[in-house]
């Protein structure tokens, strides 16, 4: 077996370019359950922006604003709208990490970098992926502060209450038409991953549009990248429509994993967050398709809880709405009960209900 040149723990952080931050971070701690953990900005010795880090279970998000119109922050908000900028991830060597993937292709973003404060150090390096996303190394074994040198703890006098997410289950990238082989072969032959699964238009179309996906996964499975891109339909499919509003390739939706869905979704409408709907019918026959499952099937109906089961197991799935303006990015919240897959079993009711929105925005 080969050894991996990029042994990678986890996700390290998501990092987020948006218009406002401070009000950003309220939707996740409000809407979602995040807790502001710390900070950068002016008042801690940072000129050109302000960033909030937010964490939940082992998820970290970091919403970062331009505090000035000409920085490459502000160009990327302005093109993109608020959007995924780095995919983190927690390596064991930054230097190394960055050095091999450069070797075998990657176009570097930033050489490694040894950042250092009375917590100890951090070293980060970046290369690129699709469109204007970065893959940031992070190197935290010699650190024990709150997130990263230059930023400080912060104690809120709200702690909001967590409503159950805990992890990355996988992150998805929207490419352009052609490019999907391409970025599947950079994970593959850059960053050593392998390919999961395919889906074709065959697996993933409605009578109006399709989309092409393939799923690569590092060596020990932590990090799930799956890929897609549009195929030819009689209308514009949902991958046009991100790629013509986020102005080229990014991150579509981040999955989040969590134990109890029910409680998890039940807080989240509670809270105001707007999720995709399937038609009442998707229940009518669900059960005959996947089995059975120990949740009452009356309170996944109604709170719209999609389900699917594969040879290991089942899971139990549902989307938001785009969380932004703009119809870009979206969030998934799953639970696996077993099921190492990813719900192909619902892609038609779903591509048929984001659709529906889709016709709402005159975009289909």
């Amino acid at each position: 077996m080969n050894q991996d040149f990029l042994p990678i723990l986890g996700t390290d952080h998501i990092e987020f370019y948006v218009g406002n931050a401070k009000q950003t971070a309220l939707f996740y701690q409000h809407c979602m359950g995040f807790e502001l953990v710390a900070y950068a900005g002016p008042e801690t010795g940072v000129r050109d922006r302000a960033s909030y880090v937010l964490t939940q279970g082992k998820i970290r998000f970091v919403l970062t604003t331009s505090l000035q119109p000409n920085t490459p922050i502000a160009q990327h908000v302005a093109k993109h709208g608020d959007g995924v900028k780095v995919l983190a991830l927690w390596v064991e060597d930054a230097d190394k990490s960055f050095r091999e993937t450069v070797a075998r292709g990657a176009a570097p973003a930033s050489a490694p970098e040894t950042l250092k404060d009375n917590f100890g150090e951090v070293v980060v390096s970046s290369i690129h992926t699709y469109g204007d996303t970065w893959h940031t190394f992070v190197e935290r074994k010699n650190y024990t502060g709150a997130f990263l040198p230059g930023y400080q703890p912060v104690k809120t006098s709200w702690k909001p209450e967590s409503i159950g997410l805990k992890y990355v289950d996988h992150c998805v990238g929207n490419v352009e038409l052609g490019k999907m082989n391409h970025w599947v072969e950079f994970y593959e032959k850059v960053m050593g991953f392998n390919l999961l699964i395919t889906f074709d238009d065959k697996d993933i179309s409605t009578e109006y549009s399709a989309l092409m996906s393939k799923v690569v996964s590092n060596g020990n499975g932590y990090i799930k990248f799956p890929i897609n891109e549009p195929a030819a339909g009689k209308k514009k499919s949902q991958i046009e429509e991100y790629l013509d509003f986020y102005k080229g390739a990014g991150v579509q939706h981040i999955a989040i994993a969590t134990d109890d869905i029910i409680h998890t979704v039940s807080e989240l409408r509670r809270r105001g967050v707007e999720f995709l709907r399937v038609p009442d019918v998707y229940y009518d026959d669900v059960l005959d398709r996947v089995g059975h499952i120990n949740e009452d099937i009356q309170a996944l109906k109604k709170l719209n809880i999609l389900i699917d089961r594969d040879e290991e197991g089942y899971l139990l799935q549902i989307f938001t709405k785009p969380i932004q303006d703009r119809p870009t990015l979206f969030f998934e919240i799953i639970e696996r009960n077993g099921a190492r897959s990813f719900g192909k079993g619902n892609f038609k009711a779903l591509f048929e209900a984001i659709e529906l929105e889709q016709g709402l925005r005159g975009n289909l």
